[in-house]
């Protein structure tokens, strides 16, 4: 802002019969000082000389409201008037004003289900510190998950159970067979050929299972045996039915035994599984 000359300063002329004094020149008045006395005469705060403007009563203005624009007169209370009302069913915005929340707490009330387990009591001591002798609530619940995986190099196998078939692998370099099939041999680590197992065999050795995983575990007490075929160096490890097993006996070993498989594969060892052959003798 410009500062205003004061008089006896400089912007004016020297008078000629007066040396050291100078006169005023008149010249008009730039937009910043005509703006910065008329907001001065708005207010009432006027320069010296100029007619005093009667002072407006100030008035508060209300919390939120927004301040009045620059070069405007504020407005007193008695003009202050309220708003008129909102139309119905209409809502009016205030300034800066918060929503309230309407909590209702029994919209947020779960649903009860009979899904799940469902407990009717729990002993519960009086006192809190009699909790740490609590025994421990032990439920049931049913649990599943599916694989996705690949049978690989075993792929073969299950094909040929799906078909009435048992492979084997036989080693092209050495020709040690294997009943449990190998891509490659143990022996001397060469490539391994498919080859077609012999559906009759006898049984090498076998076990009373009375515990065993979940797939099994309804149909205990249950046979294992360890079977062996003419002419292959390997066991093959499968189950054995057709027998009691409150019966079992050294008596079973060296028994001729003979394949069956199920006529709707599952793609699991289990499609393939031994009986007594018929007229099979026991030794």
């Amino acid at each position: 802002m410009a500062r205003e000359r004061r008089k006896g300063e400089g912007g004016g002329a020297r008078h000629p019969g007066r040396s050291g004094q100078r006169r005023p020149v008149k010249r008009e008045p730039t937009k910043r000082e005509a703006g910065t006395a008329r907001r001065r005469a708005v207010a009432g705060a006027g320069r010296p000389g100029a007619a005093a403007t009667p002072k407006q009563p100030s008035a508060t203005r209300p919390a939120g409201a927004p301040p009045p624009e620059r070069g405007t007169q504020p407005l007193p209370d008695a003009a202050r008037e309220a708003p008129p009302p909102p139309e119905q069913g209409m809502k009016q915005p205030g300034p800066r004003a918060r929503k309230s929340l309407r909590i209702f707490p029994e919209q947020f009330t779960l649903p009860e289900t009979d899904e799940g387990t469902v407990i009717f009591n729990v002993p519960f001591p009086e006192d809190l510190k009699d909790l740490k002798k609590m025994a421990p609530i032990i439920i049931k619940q049913s649990y599943q998950i599916d694989y996705i995986h690949s049978y690989g190099q075993d792929s073969p196998f299950f094909a040929g159970l799906a078909n009435r078939k048992l492979l084997g692998t036989v080693c092209t370099a050495c020709g040690y067979k294997f009943a449990t099939p190998k891509r490659h041999c143990m022996e001397c680590g060469g490539e391994c050929d498919w080859f077609e197992l012999p559906k009759e065999g006898r049984v090498h050795t076998f076990t009373v299972c009375h515990f065993g995983s979940e797939e099994f575990l309804k149909e205990t007490p249950y046979i294992l045996a360890l079977i062996e075929f003419e002419g292959v160096n390997t066991l093959f490890l499968t189950r054995l039915v057709g027998l009691d097993p409150a019966d079992a006996a050294l008596d079973w070993v060296g028994m001729n035994v003979r394949a069956r498989f199920r006529r709707l594969s599952k793609f699991k060892p289990t499609d393939v599984y031994f009986v007594p052959a018929e007229g099979a003798a026991i030794r």
